[in-house]
């Protein structure tokens, strides 16, 4: 997975939990103002993720930070996966 498909899994986690399309997504899109997400949505798409890219989040160690935007869930994502963000996920089991 390169980072462009972590950008499509995150809008497909998106499109799930707000129940509308959501795709070409700007990575500077801030999540909670651009899309409207909120504290409960948040835990939505988090679970939704860890189906769709097989990750498993700790919510102790959540950072509002991790949050902003559209990039940085991407950042998170790619940490949480294991890779440098822009590396190869399979690369890195």
């Amino acid at each position: 997975m390169q980072r462009n498909e972590a950008v499509t899994a995150i809008e497909s986690a998106l499109t799930e939990v707000l129940e509308r399309e959501v795709s070409g997504t700007e990575e500077s899109a801030r999540l909670f103002e651009d899309l409207h997400l909120d504290s409960t949505s948040v835990l939505e798409l988090l679970m939704s993720l860890e189906d769709l890219v097989g990750i498993e989040v700790d919510p102790d160690e959540l950072d509002a930070d991790d949050f902003r935007t559209v990039g940085t869930l991407t950042d998170f994502l790619l940490t949480a996966k294991g890779s440098p963000a822009g590396e190869p996920l399979a690369a890195r089991g």
